[in-house]
């Protein structure tokens, strides 16, 4: 599928679920305003018919204008303009509310006229006997003999009562839930599938390269006038070890990956002087660093070198560094190497004057395959594992790796190395 599929699918997917989860959440607001409406309704029969009881057993009749008012949204005030009897009107709220099956937890206050406020009557829950707190009802001086009653749990009542939108609802962001996780998956393999691809491509010439020298090489050399000139054969032969040398290197980064990958990726750590493994790095630079004019300088400070780590790993991790300051420079490279030592750590730091790295590639740098877009030097040589292999060989060594560069100046990579590691 081409890219730009994807692209539109995606926005597709992404409106429709936008779209259903608007939809359902209108619907679902719709349909608790209607059982909202519904359950007012409800309440306001039964309390006018508590209040017509309550007039006849009283033997007087209720005012002409309707008794029930809906004060707030969970509470309602009833008008009976005679004198309640709290245990009556209880009798007579439990009774309507059992007869209209309206099993919800409410609680009850009468305005009581001698001391001008409200009483508190008592709770009622269908199900619980136990007694809650009380809560502070609202007078009004408009009605002289009348009793409010409030709902605390209408809404979840009535939510209760929404079972099938509940229920259906849930699916729905189920669904939804995997579709998006579907389009997640799909980009990821996307992404995947273009980074093997660069992969693979990156590979192939890393690989084409050295093997074309070596057949070019091999092809002079059987050539029997070759034993004639033995300085040609010496130059040949060297540039055949030399490929074959570069070849075996980036063969061990593929499996090194591998290893990684795997999670077999084993350390042989011993004590070893970290000045002398930057040295013999820095020997083996130097030809490299010679034919691009460049210039290696090395600025061991630190006073007790002594480290315990991985010989063969930790010089792969500062060649992988001084390889790409050389590689992402469009000048003549100048690299420093230096160690220092500040309280308990030894910090050994990879500086270069290269082109850089913009501030919004440095969080994914270390990651594998990633490789920053550079302009016109893009096609750098490499597979894009170099940083990713350096950042793994550094946790598994339980240090830490900073890096800080300025576009168009450089970078430094700086690796953290605590002293009490030394001994084992």
């Amino acid at each position: 599928m081409k890219s730009n599929q994807i692209r539109i699918a995606v926005i597709l997917g992404s409106i429709s679920i936008i779209g259903i989860i608007v939809f359902q959440l209108y619907w679902v607001n719709k349909s608790f305003d209607l059982a909202e409406r519904q359950f007012n309704q409800t309440i306001e029969i039964a309390l006018y018919n508590v209040a017509e009881k309550m007039a006849t057993f009283n033997g007087h009749e209720l005012p002409n204008e309707n008794p029930v008012r809906q004060a707030s949204s969970n509470y309602f005030i009833v008008d009976i303009n005679d004198v309640i009897d709290a245990s009556i009107l209880e009798h007579y709220l439990k009774t309507e509310f059992e007869y209209r099956n309206i099993n919800i937890d409410y609680e009850y206050a009468i305005y009581d006229c001698e001391n001008d406020q409200m009483v508190f009557g008592n709770y009622i829950n269908p199900s619980d006997k136990t007694p809650k707190e009380e809560r502070k009802f609202q007078k009004y001086d408009e009605f002289t003999y009348y009793f409010g009653i409030i709902f605390p749990t209408k809404t979840m009542y009535i939510l209760n009562t929404m079972n099938i939108w509940m229920i259906s609802s849930f699916v729905l962001i189920t669904a939804l839930i995997f579709f998006a996780y579907a389009i997640f998956i799909i980009l990821r393999q996307k992404r995947l599938s273009e980074i093997q691809k660069d992969f693979i491509n990156n590979m192939t010439h890393e690989f084409k390269t050295p093997i074309s020298t070596i057949g070019i090489s091999a092809g002079v050399l059987s050539d029997p006038e070759i034993a004639k000139d033995p300085n040609r054969l010496v130059n040949y032969a060297a540039i055949i070890a030399e490929q074959n040398k570069r070849l075996e290197y980036q063969i061990e980064k593929v499996l090194q990956l591998a290893r990684i990958e795997k999670n077999k990726l084993k350390l042989n750590p011993e004590e070893i002087d970290l000045h002398e493994v930057i040295h013999k790095v820095a020997s083996n630079l130097e030809l490299n660093i010679r034919d691009l004019n460049g210039n290696l300088i090395l600025e061991l400070k630190a006073p007790d070198p002594n480290i315990f780590a991985d010989r063969l790993h930790l010089s792969n991790i500062i060649y992988n560094l001084a390889d790409n300051a050389m590689k992402y420079c469009l000048k003549k490279p100048e690299m420093v190497i230096s160690t220092k030592t500040e309280g308990k750590f030894i910090f050994l730091s990879v500086s270069d004057n290269g082109i850089g790295i913009e501030k919004k590639y440095l969080p994914k740098i270390f990651e594998r395959f990633f490789r920053v877009p550079s302009g016109n030097i893009y096609n750098v040589k490499g597979f894009g594992i170099g940083l990713n292999y350096v950042k793994n060989i550094v946790e598994s060594h339980r240090w830490k790796i900073e890096v800080e560069s300025i576009p168009g100046k450089g970078s430094t990579f700086t690796i953290k190395i605590p002293t009490e590691d030394r001994v084992k």
